[in-house]
């Protein structure tokens, strides 16, 4: 199972949350309280594996309420994902950029998978 880990920045806090390989699968805005990065982290555990993914590299996509993942191309022509909060203003998390469409959806199926898990550590 994987784990949310929690980190400080220079600007803040933020988590990673990280595959049962020790593989970030998803990074976090950075907060400025620990109490906002722990709300994030309850949001992610509640709407990742329910969320359905609006991809927006098919043209004509079909826009989907919140929460959601989306599936975009950035500017360098990588595949990426976020995950949006209810609000639809919020990004609970982002994945990387990744060369092929295939492994951004399979980024998504791990964050699906591993976003239940029950451990959240502190990362000095």
């Amino acid at each position: 199972m994987g784990k949310f880990v929690v980190k400080k920045t220079a600007t803040g806090i933020k988590f990673d949350l990280k595959a049962t390989n020790g593989i970030v699968i998803g990074t976090s805005e950075v907060f400025t309280s620990k109490r906002a990065c722990l709300n994030s982290i309850a949001s992610v555990k509640k709407n990742a594996p329910i969320a359905p993914i609006e991809d927006q590299t098919e043209e004509g996509f079909v826009t989907l309420k919140n929460p959601k993942f989306v599936l975009y191309t950035d500017k360098r022509g990588e595949t990426r994902f976020k995950l949006n909060a209810r609000n639809g203003l919020n990004i609970l998390a982002a994945g990387e950029g990744y060369t092929t469409k295939a492994a951004a959806l399979n980024g998504i199926d791990s964050v699906k998978r591993n976003a239940d898990s029950e451990t959240v550590e502190k990362e000095d």
